[in-house]
């Protein structure tokens, strides 16, 4: 089965602003596979390829889908998708850059995840047993959840400065887990209304943080988890995205400006006082005695985890392994630019025993190809969002899908 046709075109993310879709044709079939994009961004990720003339705002990727269409799609006819290694390669050859800036890492992973699926039609596998043959995987499992339920920093205006407040079911049973959070999730919703609180959504499904005291989100959580009844069932995590409220050596946090060592302490604090699993993205991402402190005292504890800092590149996590910056890797394709780029971070981080979070991005689609990703490489928890809106519910829902069939 070779690839006989690539069509490549734009269409809409989560938040009305394009991005690419790819159709990849077989004598199999029809492949489909889409992009998400950040709001927020590392600096270091894979560059993003926008038009930026008039249409849509500057954010159009016309120059993306051409670069599909009349670049790469004559380079890869009549290859087989089954050779994921060789074709991903071959796409870095065309781009010839580091941050693949030439075709676009958007263009890039566009075609890496279509010929993925691909491969997967040809080995008549589900696409998470083609993952996991790629990743040399022989732990298939359904990983834990973190679900969002509060949104602030840049997913939520005039809120708290901590950009994502989650819940991380203890329960084993994903079904299960999922049902917990989710109720957990309207109650929350409920308590708000209760209070006088707007509940519309933001970028990720989650409700706007209405308060800028970062403790009160936290005491809102535990109060829903109480009154749903499932006390000492979840642990919390938070996506700091520290990087956000940096500015010329100090954070800025509560209306207070701080130190490093200042806001270390308030995570000693927090760690401390509230039930947390998880601090992502605890300091700027160039910040790295900080990540070296907060890592040496309290990894032992609680994860530690890079995004922004790391942004899924095999150099950046070597380092961090090596300076002992951090315990768990948060994982994004589109960070990188090719499927095989990221299973190689992945296997990196796994094998210092990090911990693996396979992650969505606030510009999503209603492709489901990072749940099956997920479960392919064995990822230890996934964030896919809020339980609200049909591009984070889609992802959430082929995990169920996924589990009756590895029981």
């Amino acid at each position: 089965m070779l690839i006989k046709e690539v069509k490549a075109r734009e269409i809409l993310d989560s938040r009305g602003f394009p991005t690419i879709e790819v159709e990849l044709n077989t004598n199999n079939g029809e492949f489909r596979a889409s992009v998400p994009s950040g709001t927020s961004i590392g600096k270091n990720e894979a560059l993003e390829l926008r038009d930026k003339n008039n249409r849509y705002c500057g954010l159009g990727v016309q120059k993306a889908v051409e670069n599909i269409n009349q670049k790469i799609a004559p380079k890869i006819k009549y290859l087989s998708p089954s050779n994921q290694t060789e074709i991903d390669k071959l796409l870095l050859k065309l781009d010839g850059t580091k941050d693949k800036s030439k075709l676009g890492a958007n263009a890039i992973l566009a075609v890496s995840i279509a010929v993925c699926k691909a491969g997967a039609g040809e080995n008549n596998l589900p696409v998470y047993k083609h993952m996991a043959k790629l990743a040399k995987n022989k732990l298939i499992k359904i990983p834990q959840i973190m679900m969002l339920v509060i949104e602030g920093g840049k997913h939520a205006d005039k809120s708290s400065d901590i950009q994502e407040f989650m819940i991380n079911p203890i329960e084993n049973n994903f079904k299960e887990a999922l049902r917990k959070s989710t109720e957990v999730y309207h109650i929350i919703k409920e308590i708000l209304k209760g209070k006088g609180f707007i509940t519309s959504v933001g970028y990720e499904g989650a409700f706007p943080s209405p308060y800028s005291e970062n403790e009160k989100v936290f005491d809102l959580i535990l109060e829903g988890i109480k009154n749903s009844g499932y006390i000492n069932e979840f642990h919390l995590a938070i996506d700091a995205a520290a990087s956000e409220f940096f500015s010329n050596g100090r954070y800025f946090l509560d209306g207070k400006q701080l130190t490093y060592e200042d806001l270390l302490n308030i995570y000693y604090k927090w760690n401390e006082n509230y039930p947390l699993s998880s601090i992502e993205d605890p300091f700027d991402e160039e910040d790295e005695l900080a990540w070296k402190m907060i890592s040496e005292s309290i990894q032992d504890e609680i994860m530690i985890v890079g995004d922004d800092f790391l942004v899924t590149n095999t150099e950046r996590i070597r380092k961090a392994i090596k300076q002992k910056l951090c315990n768990a890797l948060l994982v994004k394709p589109n960070q990188i630019g090719t499927i095989s780029e990221t299973l190689y971070a992945v296997s990196l981080a796994q094998s210092a025993g990090w911990k693996i979070i396979v992650s969505h991005r606030s510009g999503e689609t209603t492709d489901d190809f990072i749940a099956n990703f997920a479960v392919g490489v064995g990822a230890d928890y996934v964030k896919f969002g809020a339980p609200c809106r049909g591009e984070r519910t889609a992802k959430y829902n082929e995990l169920l899908r996924i589990s009756e069939k590895i029981k």
